[in-house]
C-alpha cells in the first residue's frame, strides 16, 4: 500500500511529518480528532504546504522483484506498520530521546564555530556542543572538515517555541 507524507503543524507552530493511506485518511483522523502533536500533545493540526514526491520506477522494479520471487518461492521481507495509536506513541518516545540528546549537548551559545575549532585542534576537551552559527561560520568549518548538523527548535529546548 503507498502511503501519502503530509507536511503538518500543530496550533503551536510544532511541525512534523503524518503518514496516511490517502487525503481522504488524513482528514477522517483529523475530524476525529485523533491526531496530535507529537511535541506538544495540541489536536489542532493542519496541513502545511508541501512539495510533492514522484517515484519514477522505483516501487515498479520492486513489485517486479517481488512478483519474481514469489514465483520462485523465495522468502521476501516484509513490514508491518503499527497502528495509528502505537505510532504516535513510537514517535513520542523518538522525540524524548532526541530531547535528551540534545539537553546531554554544552549550549557553548555564539562561542559555537570558535569552540568547535578548539575541540577539533585538541586545545579544548573532546564534548558535544551546541550553539549559534553564522552560515559563513558553518561554511568555512565545514571547509575545515568540522562536521556539524543543524538542531531543529523543536528539540532544543532553549529555543522552544
Amino acid at each position: 500500500m503507498a502511503l501519502k507524507v503530509f507536511d503538518l503543524q500543530c496550533a503551536n507552530g510544532h511541525v512534523f511529518e503524518g503518514w496516511f493511506a490517502s487525503r481522504d485518511a488524513f482528514e477522517d483522523q483529523k475530524a476525529r480528532g485523533l491526531l496530535n502533536c507529537p511535541v506538544c500533545g495540541g489536536h489542532d493540526i493542519e496541513r502545511k504546504l508541501s512539495a510533492a514526491r514522484i517515484n519514477l520506477g522505483k516501487g515498479a522494479a520492486q513489485a517486479q522483484t517481488g512478483s519474481a520471487a514469489a514465483k520462485s518461492g523465495e522468502t521476501i521481507s516484509a513490514m508491518s506498520v503499527p497502528a495509528g495509536s502505537e505510532m504516535a506513541k513510537m514517535q513520542a518516545r523518538l522525540l524524548r530521546h532526541l530531547r535528551a540528546a540534545v539537553r546531554a549537548t554544552e549550549n557553548v551559545g555564539d562561542r559555537f564555530a570558535e569552540e568547535a575549532r578548539r575541540i577539533h585542534s585538541g586545545e579544548s576537551e573532546e564534548r558535544a556542543i551546541r550553539g549559534t552559527a553564522t552560515r559563513k561560520e558553518r561554511e568555512s568549518l565545514a571547509e575545515d572538515g568540522i562536521e556539524v548538523v543543524p538542531i531543529p527548535d523543536f528539540l532544543d529546548d532553549d529555543r522552544m517555541q
